[in-house]
């Protein structure tokens, strides 16, 4: 599979229905405009990667909607530099798009399958995280804390306390929280102990989950 000027002309429509939808942060529509998302899917799902829509990755997981990465993405307040953890690398496409906005990502997956086979696709791609770690996303990544923001790609039935304690002061966490259906929730860390914390709508994702492995 190639990226060729049909799907760039895709992909610069895709960003107009964005910004039409009220992703108004320019750097965020750019990313949009330049990741292939065509490449992350299935080949045989190629002709839709630029609708708006979820598509199925295989062991049960699905690349977000292109309107949640980019409103998820807005939310990060993504600087170059920054230090991003992120919970849930499925398919990669999250993480490209951060990547695309210069910033230096620590990335979870906890399924086997889709770790292997996402890692694959980032070498074959150029696409350089700082770490690629198979594990448990509900502990974070201690190690490296602390975070300039941490993202959570999968619906949390609570908001795991580990992530909350390796964020930055002034750091941000965006999470979606609950079990069928997902408030997106973003925590701002405003001293050693205080979160500012601020509901923005409901969303659909597949579960966050905790020790399978």
């Amino acid at each position: 599979m190639k990226d060729t000027l049909k799907h760039r002309g895709m992909r610069n429509k895709l960003a107009d229905i964005l910004s039409e939808k009220g992703i108004m942060d320019n750097s965020v529509l750019e990313a949009i405009r330049a990741v292939p998302r065509h490449l992350f899917l299935d080949s045989s799902f190629e002709d839709h990667a630029y609708q708006d829509k979820a598509f199925p990755i295989g062991a049960d997981q699905t690349i977000s909607q292109p309107y949640t990465v980019a409103f998820q993405s807005e939310l990060l307040q993504v600087q170059p530099n920054h230090k991003i953890l992120e919970i849930g690398t499925g398919s990669g496409y999250q993480t490209a798009v951060l990547l695309k906005l210069k910033a230096r990502v620590y990335t979870i997956e906890r399924q086997l399958e889709l770790f292997k086979k996402t890692n694959l696709f980032f070498k074959k791609m150029g696409y350089r995280p700082k770490k690629a770690i198979f594990g448990d996303g509900y502990k974070g990544l201690p190690e490296e804390a602390p975070f300039d923001s941490i993202i959570v790609t999968a619906g949390a039935p609570f908001v795991p306390n580990p992530l909350l304690a390796q964020l930055k002061v002034g750091g941000r966490l965006v999470i979606p929280v609950g079990t069928d259906e997902q408030i997106m929730t973003l925590f701002v860390r405003k001293s050693a102990k205080e979160f500012e914390k601020k509901e923005l709508g409901s969303f659909r994702f597949v579960p966050l989950l905790e020790d399978k492995n």
